[in-house]
């Protein structure tokens, strides 16, 4: 089957994952992507071994990070500081539909590689520029990474319970909502390309992508007038809540509108007693009284495993499910069925399991191609090919470093 973005070319010059991440994603979608890096060194991500005391290495000499930053990439290696390189990756852009960068903008300029100098080169080109802050006000410049969009967004706020200090979440998981960001607006600039032929610069940051994911805590806070509360299990209503079970287990339920579900769920609990009780009649009722009701919940849940409770609970058809680890996920039926998670034969590891692409298209098909490739490991290919160089034209870059 085909993939959606075949034909679709991506000169990428970035590093670490907010950047790589959303050509990572085109090239699941089938567009070709290639990655310039520096010789000898590459992206650095390739290096990270660990993060604080967290181990990242794999065999081969990969790490965990690299694999997910830069999966589905051609590899070629050009020193950019370099009037010969910089040349290069003109040459290759020339014929690009996207270039692809993260680099603050005092690089991009002793690089030659801003959207002004590529888009000479090519007038169709789609120029995507990821930062940290945005392009404009006085931070710039700054440069940052996920921890900073948890931190400058709100997000460490809009996790655990009141009277908690800031929480942040492992790992990347703004920096990969900032690809996941770029790849979308990427694409809709090139469907305005090929609808309006226009072409543009799209910019994007770690910021603005944070913020745009909590959209509804912000927007709650500015149109209400009020900080949005963190979660507290104790005082959060009783049926949008999660509890603990006889193994140790937990699950979350959500039962909307609650006055609906009230007596199905007494009845699930095989407490018919609390139907009419009277400190529970209400919606108002139960919110005001949820800690107390939390608490015999608590009580009820803990004498059933977790699997016997969603048993019981899917036959009142509740929307109800786990709360996973990591690791329950490669054993859950649902996530499986559904390709979330799928096997990948990896050169180095052999059979693992990866995360699948998130969505199902009828008529043409997505996931990871190829994993990270060594470094520099296509650069003579991609020059001969797409950059028209001759062999001893490359033999002798090679010799000055250039690439």
């Amino acid at each position: 089957m085909i993939r959606p973005l075949e034909g679709i070319r991506v000169i990428e010059c970035a590093t670490f994952h907010a950047g790589p991440g959303a050509s990572a994603i085109m090239g699941d979608l089938g567009a070709e992507i290639i990655k310039i890096e520096q010789p000898g060194s590459g992206d650095p991500i390739r290096s990270l071994k660990k993060i604080g005391k967290i181990p990242f290495g794999l065999p081969g000499g990969r790490n965990i990070f690299c694999e997910g930053a830069n999966r589905n990439k051609k590899s070629v290696t050009v020193d950019l500081m370099t009037e010969k390189g910089q040349a290069i990756v003109h040459r290759l852009a020339k014929d690009a539909d996207v270039f692809l960068t993260n680099f603050r903008r005092p690089a991009l300029e002793k690089m030659n590689i801003t959207y002004d100098v590529i888009r000479r080169i090519n007038k169709n080109i789609i120029y995507t520029s990821v930062s940290a802050y945005g392009p404009k006000g006085p931070d710039s410049d700054r440069g940052g990474f996920d921890y900073q969009g948890q931190a400058r967004a709100g997000v460490m706020y809009s996790m655990g319970e009141e009277g908690m200090p800031p929480l942040v979440c492992q790992f990347g998981i703004l920096d990969q909502a900032t690809a996941c960001n770029a790849s979308h607006q990427i694409m809709a600039a090139l469907l305005a390309r090929e609808r309006f032929g226009i072409s543009q610069e799209i910019k994007i940051s770690i910021l603005g992508s944070s913020m745009n994911l909590i959209y509804f805590n912000i927007l709650t806070s500015l149109v209400g007038g009020f900080n949005v509360p963190r979660h507290k299990r104790s005082e959060e209503h009783p049926m949008r809540n999660h509890y603990k079970c006889k193994d140790g287990k937990w699950f979350m339920m959500t039962l909307n509108p609650p006055n609906k579900h009230w007596e199905s769920l007494c009845l699930a609990l095989e407490h018919p007693e609390f139907i009419n009780d009277p400190r529970f009649n209400t919606d108002e009722q139960k919110l005001e009284n949820a800690e107390e009701l939390v608490a015999i919940f608590d009580k009820i849940i803990a004498e059933r495993t977790r699997a016997e409770w969603l048993d019981i609970f899917n036959r009142y058809d509740f929307f109800c499910c786990a709360v996973n680890t990591m690791e329950d996920l490669a054993e859950d039926p649902q996530v499986l069925e559904n390709n979330y998670l799928v096997d990948f034969d990896h050169p180095d590891m052999g059979k693992i399991k990866i995360p699948g692409y998130p969505a199902y298209f009828s008529e043409c098909e997505a996931g990871m191609v190829s994993a990270v490739p060594e470094l520099g490991e296509h650069t003579e290919q991609v020059l001969l090919e797409l950059g028209g160089y001759t062999s001893e034209e490359i033999s002798t870059m090679k010799d000055e470093g250039v690439v």
